[in-house]
């Protein structure tokens, strides 16, 4: 690394993610998942957690190499065989309500040489298994993260004209001024200053009690209904304990549940998405009474159509998000192949299960009363862009008036 100040920074980074990020208090249980390439970074996120009480700090260690090799060359009845241990693991961290800090590091496009239906039911094979953590940290039962970290394939897709030392550390750069981390500048108080600003949108939009959104631009007309007693949330949630945490590192953002029964018309992305180490570019989707009737995709199109099949709700929404083009993430004009930080850069909607809280009382409710308010149930929850500067948005009322909420990408 030849980024001036590195180890200063990737130190604050390292405190705002445990302080701000999953807010570490006494005795609690850590859980960080990382690619072998965050050693410096690791290190770092298990000496502040100590520092700040942590009862028991664990890594979760991958290695790409591993799972290509294995994807590659296991025996096809072996994919959807995941290990009993990971089964186990996976409930004891909703039990125990085990902090987790989730490092994204991986190549966007690392897997795109296999055959695109092993990787994907591979995935699901995952995401089966652990069901109980995704319930759990879906339900904010638990404080969670997700943050970025450079790695030099990642750095390369992003910055594929410069040289890998040079590509590296401009992602590491990007990466520090997403998430507001300065030599100069408290990244704390930053981060309290950005929360407000979010809720007070958050605000206004349940002050509307919209009926339902529009979305239109140049390739997208899409009506998405939202749910019944929805709720609108920022950046900041609070998990079962009433303490505050950041799920996600950068983020600019507000999102709720749609109605998974009432979303009409097309839709088209405007930034690609790596899904299970795959790009999928130019998603185009046409949705009728709640669910995908049609998909087409220009690259990665198995992948995308073994998605909608995981299951009934995969096909279906659970989040309509609203992000103003001129965000900082999108004004940057990079993309950097990576959800965390693109879908900060764009309006954007995800495929699969709702979260809970984004109904009044949904935490409280049984599963089979969220769904009668519309929220939608899935194994998955996967995120596309559709935002861009030339899209418009309103708010539709119950009677029927239509309000404007964003023109031209941006806050009406």
């Amino acid at each position: 690394m030849t980024l001036p100040h590195f180890e200063t920074l990737l130190g604050q980074y390292a405190d705002l993610i445990t302080s701000v990020g999953v807010n570490i208090r006494p005795n609690q249980d850590v859980l960080i998942y990382a690619e072998i390439n965050q050693l410096a970074l690791v290190h770092k996120l298990v000496d502040r957690a100590y520092q700040q009480g942590a009862q028991n700090v664990q890594v979760q260690w991958s290695d790409p190499y591993t799972k290509h090799a294995f994807l590659a060359h296991a025996p096809d009845a072996v994919i959807d065989q995941i290990p009993t241990w990971m089964a186990v693991r996976a409930q004891h961290i909703a039990d125990q309500a085990t902090t987790r800090i989730a490092i994204i590091s991986e190549d966007p496009d690392g897997l795109s040489d296999l055959d695109g239906t092993r990787v994907a039911r591979h995935e699901q094979a995952l995401q089966r298994v652990n069901k109980p953590v995704r319930v759990a940290t879906m339900n904010n039962d638990l404080d969670w993260v997700v943050v970025g970290a450079a790695s030099p394939a990642w750095a390369e897709k992003v910055f594929p004209d410069l040289t890998p030392e040079a590509a590296l550390d401009a992602l590491w750069a990007a990466i520090f001024k997403t998430t507001r981390i300065e030599l100069e500048r408290d990244a704390t108080e930053a981060w309290k200053t950005h929360i407000a600003t979010l809720n007070e949108k958050a605000a206004w939009l349940n002050k509307q009690n919209f009926h339902a959104l529009h979305f239109k631009s140049p390739d997208t007309d899409l009506t998405v209904g939202l749910a019944e007693k929805h709720r609108w949330e920022a950046a900041d949630a609070t998990d079962k304990a009433g303490f505050n945490f950041v799920a996600n590192m950068p983020t600019e953002e507000v999102f709720t549940a749609p109605d998974a029964r009432r979303i009409d018309g097309t839709v088209t992305s405007t930034k690609p998405l790596s899904y299970a180490g795959v790009l999928i570019s130019n998603i185009q989707l046409t949705f009728k009474d709640g669910h995908v009737i049609e998909a087409h995709a220009d690259t990665g199109a198995d992948i995308l159509q073994q998605l909608l099949k995981t299951d009934a709700g995969a096909s279906s929404l659970g989040e309509v998000s609203l992000v103003p083009d001129p965000s900082p993430i999108s004004q940057s004009g990079l993309i950097f192949y990576n959800t965390l930080f693109d879908e900060n850069a764009s309006n954007h909607l995800a495929l699969g299960a709702a979260y809970p809280f984004n109904v009044q009382g949904g935490t409280q409710m049984s599963l089979h009363d969220r769904i009668a308010l519309g929220q939608n149930d899935s194994t998955i929850h996967v995120d596309f862009m559709i935002g861009s500067a030339e899209m418009d948005v309103d708010g539709i009322t119950l009677t029927g008036e239509h309000i404007p909420v964003f023109r031209q990408g941006d806050w009406a």
